[in-house]
C-alpha cells in the first residue's frame, strides 16, 4: 500500500480476540487496509506471525507488519474511550445494539469528540464471550439472514470497515463542499474587524453610545461563523459600499 495522510479513521483500531486461523488475520488486515485504516490489534492469536496471514494480507502487508499483539483484551483497549463489540448472538449482557451503518456514525462522532475507538471481533468459533462483551459500550450486529447468521471473521471486519469508510467519505465530501475556499486567517479577520468598526462609526450606528459591547458581540459572532476568504471579501465589499454611501450622504447635507 502507498503512504496516505492521516485521517480520522486512524483513531479507530480493529481488535481481533483469540483468532484461531492465521489466514483470517491476513484477510482482516487486507479488509481494513483497503478501506483506508491501519490499526490492527491481535489479542492472544493462536498462530501469528504465520505465512498464511502474510499471503492473505496481499497489498496490506504494512497493516499486518504494524499489528500489535496483546496478552489480554483489557490492556489492548485500556486507552480507548469508546469500545464496540461485533456479535451475531444476543448475550446475557444488556447493551445498546447498532447495525454497522449506525455504528459507523457513532464511531465518527466519538472520534470527532477526541476519543480513541476500538472495534472488537471474537474467536471464529464462539465469537466474543460475555466477559469480553462486558468491556464494550455497545454491540455491532450485522443484520444477516437468520437461516445463515454467522459471517466469516474477515467478512465481518470488511462489512464494518466498509460502512465506516462510507460514513467518513460522506462527511469528508460534505465538509469539502461546504468549504471550497480556504478559511480566513487571524490577520484577515482582524483587518475585517477594524473595517467593521470604522463602518459602524461612518453610518453612526452607535448613536453616541459606547461601541465596545456591540463590537465584542459581533466579534464573537464572526469568529463562531468561521468565514472563509471569499465570504470575508463579500462582507468587506458590503462594508465598503456602506462607507461610500455614508460619505455621499455626508456631502449632501
Amino acid at each position: 500500500m502507498t503512504d496516505t495522510p492521516p485521517t480520522a479513521l486512524d483513531a479507530v483500531r480493529f481488535v481481533l480476540v483469540n483468532t484461531s486461523h492465521p489466514g483470517n488475520i491476513g484477510a482482516a488486515a487486507r479488509a481494513i487496509g483497503t478501506m483506508g485504516m491501519r490499526r490492527l490489534v491481535l489479542v492472544t492469536p493462536q498462530a501469528f506471525p504465520h505465512r498464511e496471514a502474510t499471503a492473505l494480507a496481499a497489498s496490506a502487508i504494512d497493516v499486518l507488519d504494524a499489528a500489535v499483539v496483546s496478552a489480554d483484551l483489557p490492556s489492548a483497549i485500556a486507552d480507548c474511550q469508546f469500545v464496540l463489540g461485533a456479535t451475531a448472538r444476543r448475550r446475557g449482557v444488556a447493551l445498546d445494539e447498532f447495525d454497522p451503518r449506525q455504528a459507523a456514525q457513532r464511531v465518527l462522532d466519538a472520534v470527532a469528540a477526541g476519543q480513541r475507538v476500538a472495534l472488537l471481533f471474537g474467536n471464529e468459533r464462539v465469537g466474543l464471550d460475555n466477559d469480553e462483551i462486558k468491556l464494550c459500550h455497545a454491540a455491532i450486529a450485522i443484520p444477516s439472514d437468520p437461516a445463515c447468521p454467522s459471517l466469516n471473521l474477515a467478512q465481518a471486519v470488511q462489512v464494518v470497515a466498509y460502512e465506516l469508510r462510507m460514513a467518513w467519505l460522506a462527511g469528508h465530501a460534505a465538509a469539502t463542499q461546504a468549504r471550497s475556499e480556504p478559511p480566513a486567517d487571524a490577520a484577515e479577520l482582524e483587518d475585517f474587524f477594524v473595517h467593521l468598526a470604522r463602518t459602524l462609526d461612518a453610518i453612526d450606528f452607535h448613536k453616541g453610545r459606547s461601541p465596545r459591547t456591540i463590537l465584542q458581540r459581533l466579534r464573537r459572532l464572526f469568529l463562531r461563523a468561521q468565514p472563509d476568504q471569499r465570504e470575508l471579501r463579500i462582507l468587506r465589499g458590503i462594508l465598503a459600499d456602506a462607507e461610500r454611501m455614508a460619505s455621499l450622504a455626508g456631502r449632501e447635507t
